[in-house]
């Protein structure tokens, strides 16, 4: 009896010490991709300067020549890495909050697709995990179909993080990137594009549902050029993982926000999560929420070379619907009550 109960108790130490270790892990794999997201462009760009002052400057200079030989891939497709998208790091950044990817209907293969994600939250962390690594299984829930994330060009003029975000199927939002995707690259492909963008991201804020979504049109009118159907995608728990301090309009704080915005490409958001030691304190560390992403269903859109501003006006109407269908139909399963209207401005 003295034996079974000693067994007992390293089985439960092994447990909660194999726990601790996963925690520590999650926390870990979040806060390498939050430092990506905000640094990593700028530190790698430093470094390279710096490089270039030292004996080893021709390790720097020979990948500028790469640079400029490799610097229209992204424009092109980029340079996707499985091996990449399937790292082990990716799985304990889904287990983090959680996250989960759902799928209600089938995508043909012989199709192209453009994705409409809402919203777009602070840092789209639905989307990355969801679209740009295999974590949540997307290959597997639409076999045939190569998602593509895209996010800001600029992001691609930063030494090394350009090939850090090609090797997870990241490419830029811009029309000569999309245009070549759906037009060069065969059938099969999905690109994901975050309609509400900079914008957006200035309003979100815990237990709020808006998406910027009235005046973008852009991305259905390209649909219509290409002949590709659109998907609307919404991320429930998006919004939930960062506390923001929001600017009303008029005031000093969102007139810099929206020079930024509107010179840079990206708005300058306050915010905060938890801290990395204690939930309990303020850090870059986003809350441990859960982010369910529905991927509805597909619009199927016509190819029309040059869409009328009364074609694109008609299917974004549709659009709009689908995504209000869409959101109704799966609140009440993901936590909102059945009250909730998705506010779409």
């Amino acid at each position: 009896g003295t034996g079974s109960n000693i067994l007992s108790a390293l089985q439960d130490l092994f447990w909660l010490l194999k726990s601790k270790v996963e925690k520590q892990l999650q926390i870990i794999s979040v806060l390498q991709w939050v430092l990506t997201f905000l640094i990593m462009g700028i530190a790698c760009t430093l470094i390279l300067m710096y490089i270039l002052c030292t004996d080893c400057w021709a390790i720097a200079a020979l990948y500028l020549a790469w640079l400029v030989f490799d610097w229209n891939t992204p424009k092109k497709g980029g340079r996707r890495s499985q091996w990449v998208r399937n790292w082990a790091i990716w799985r304990y950044f889904r287990d983090y909050f959680p996250i989960r990817l759902v799928k209600t209907h089938n995508l043909l293969t012989t199709r192209n697709y453009i994705f409409g994600y809402h919203p777009h939250g602070i840092m789209g962390l639905g989307a990355f995990c969801n679209f740009s690594t295999e974590a949540t299984g997307v290959s597997q829930k639409f076999p045939g179909i190569r998602p593509y994330l895209a996010t800001l060009a600029g992001n691609f003029r930063m030494p090394i993080l350009r090939d850090y975000l090609m090797s997870g199927g990241i490419c830029p939002v811009n029309r000569d990137s999309i245009d070549y995707i759906l037009s060069k690259n065969g059938s099969g492909n999905a690109i994901i594009i975050v309609v509400g963008g900079a914008a957006e991201s200035l309003n979100c804020t815990p237990g709020k549902n808006s998406v910027t979504l009235r005046n973008r049109k852009g991305f259905v009118k390209l649909a219509l050029r290409h002949g590709a159907d659109l998907v609307p995608v919404y991320s429930f728990g998006e919004n939930e993982v960062y506390q923001q301090v929001i600017f009303e309009e008029g005031s000093w704080g969102r007139w810099v926000q929206k020079k930024f915005q509107k010179h840079i490409g990206f708005a300058p958001c306050i915010f905060h999560g938890r801290g990395l030691f204690s939930s309990n304190t303020w850090g870059l560390l986003p809350y441990s929420k859960p982010i369910t992403t529905v991927v509805g269903e597909p619009i199927t859109i016509p190819k029309i070379d040059n869409p009328s501003q009364k074609d694109v006006d008609f299917y974004h109407s549709i659009y709009v619907d689908a995504l209000i269908k869409l959101f109704d139909k799966y609140k009440s399963k993901f936590g909102l009550p059945e009250t909730e209207v998705l506010e779409v401005n």
